[in-house]
Formats: structure tokens, C-alpha cells, sequence
């Protein structure tokens, strides 16, 4: 029997419900399921459907798409939602990935004038991450520009690399905003890197999240990586769609981030894979 010239990794590409804002978290589901995405995940913000974990249960078993990674409510937007402890926030998120089955919680490092979560942070997330099978994976943020200005609001820093966590998220297009080099990112991030929010950019001082392919940033070159070191984690399609002028529009852009992930999602057989981390 001949060998297979490509090898696909276990990585499952999933589709962030914010993906479809301004539409439903229960759109997102539809979405997934029509467009054949392995899973969502999904980011927890003002629809009370994505802070409902009941309902998250039910959209999930009626459309056979499960839940793979939860997002905690970290946004500036969501600074009320579930509580506006933020200790409370990742414990509810922890428990939601539980019930429903998520093997990831995405979490940003804090704004700096959460002076005591901040202080306590990094400690905090390796407490948490040891009572629980459920990965938190931090995130890499950006520094804040207006014109020539730049103000750092993350603490202890955007770059998330400069701390000790057990596992990453690597997102591209913070990677584009802080004008920083996305695979050197994962270089340093290593096989700590747990997690990926793959959209693009161009390097603006806004947080573009575009269709990968269609700004400056690696994606095809970082895909292709983990597929060579064998990557286990998830691949989740985090893109702004609300632009688009119609739900077909909206879909089209999705379906053509999904083709891109899954072309570039492989490697030639044969090259080395790396352990996976539990």
C-alpha cells in the first residue's frame, strides 16, 4: 500500500460565534453546521445565549456541532457580564467548558488598571489551570495607537510570551496590530502554544481581523508549521464579517477562510511530529 504524501494533524478548526456578529450566537451555529466546521467556539459577551449554558447545550446537540473552546468575557464591552469580579469570570468560564464538553477557556491578560487581578495573574491562571483538565490558554494582545501615540493597556504585558503560562492562544491579527512578527510568536510560545484565532491584517492600528489571505500577516506560513510539528490544539476562524452586506456574503467570507485552514492545515508525510502536552 503506498504511503500518503500529505499528512492532515489532529487539530480541529472551529468557528468563534463572534465570527458572525452583528448575528446570534445561535446563527453562529446554524453557520457551522452548513458550512461544515469541526466546532465553535464561543466567545461569551452581551448575548445572553452565549452566557446561557443550557442553551450553548441545546444549540450544540440540535446542530451536531460541538463546543470546543469557550471565551472568557474579557472585552471592554463585556466588563458586566458574569459578574464584574474578573476571578468569578474565569471561574464561570472553566465551568462552562466543563459542562459542555470545551477542552479550552481563552482568556486575555488584563487591562493595567485591573491592578490586583494583574498583580496576581499570572499565579492566578497556573492555580486554575491546576484543578481542571481544561486548557487556559492567554492571549496575545496589542498596544493601543491614536496617530503617533502608543499606550500600553495590558498588564502584565500584551505580549504574553514575556510571562509563564502553560499553554497560549496565538491571534494574527493582534499579531498585524502590534506589528510584531507572528512566527517568531510561536517560536517562543513553543509547544506551550495551545490555541489559535486564525484572521489576518495589515498592521493598523485597528484590530482588523480580516479574511486570512487577505492582509500581510503568515497565516499560510503558520498553518503549515503546525502541521508539521504534528499540532493538537484547535484552529478557531476569528473574523469580522460585519461588513458584509447580506447573510450569503457573510458565509461566502467564511466558507473561504474554512477552505484556506483546511488547504494549508498539512504537511508532506513523513516529517517529524511533536509530542502533544496534556
Amino acid at each position: 500500500m503506498a504511503e500518503p504524501v500529505v499528512r492532515v494533524p489532529d487539530a480541529k478548526v472551529a468557528l468563534s460565534t463572534a465570527s458572525v456578529y452583528p448575528e446570534s450566537t445561535a446563527t453562529a451555529f446554524e453557520v457551522a453546521a452548513r458550512l461544515g466546521y469541526d466546532g465553535v467556539e464561543v466567545m461569551v459577551w452581551t448575548d445572553p445565549v452565549s452566557q446561557d449554558v443550557e442553551a450553548l447545550r441545546r444549540l450544540s446537540d440540535y446542530h451536531q456541532v460541538p463546543i470546543l473552546a469557550v471565551h472568557a468575557p474579557c472585552l471592554l464591552i463585556t466588563q458586566r457580564v458574569w459578574s464584574t469580579d474578573p476571578w468569578v469570570k474565569l471561574q464561570r468560564a472553566r465551568t462552562a467548558a466543563e459542562k459542555l464538553g470545551a477542552s479550552t477557556v481563552v482568556v486575555h491578560p488584563p487591562f493595567r488598571w485591573q491592578r490586583q487581578y494583574a498583580r496576581d495573574f499570572v499565579s492566578g491562571i497556573w492555580r486554575m489551570a491546576d484543578e481542571t483538565d481544561v486548557r487556559f490558554a492567554v492571549e496575545n494582545m496589542y498596544p493601543w495607537r491614536y496617530k503617533d501615540r502608543e499606550m500600553l493597556a495590558y498588564a502584565p504585558e500584551w505580549d504574553v510570551t514575556k510571562d509563564d503560562y502553560r499553554h497560549y492562544t496565538v491571534d494574527l491579527s493582534h499579531t498585524a496590530t502590534a506589528r510584531t512578527d507572528a512566527l517568531a510568536m510561536i517560536d517562543r510560545m513553543g509547544d506551550r502554544l495551545g490555541h489559535v484565532h486564525l484572521a489576518d491584517g495589515r498592521g493598523s492600528a485597528k484590530d482588523e481581523h480580516l479574511v486570512p489571505g487577505r492582509g500581510t500577516q503568515p497565516c499560510a506560513e503558520l498553518l503549515e508549521r503546525l502541521a508539521v510539528t504534528g499540532f493538537d490544539g484547535h484552529v478557531v476562524i476569528e473574523v469580522n464579517t460585519r461588513r458584509a452586506m447580506s447573510a450569503a456574503e457573510r458565509e461566502a467570507d467564511l466558507a473561504e477562510a474554512l477552505a484556506f485552514t483546511r488547504l494549508h492545515l498539512a504537511s508532506a508525510a513523513g516529517r517529524p511530529s511533536r509530542t502533544p502536552r496534556p
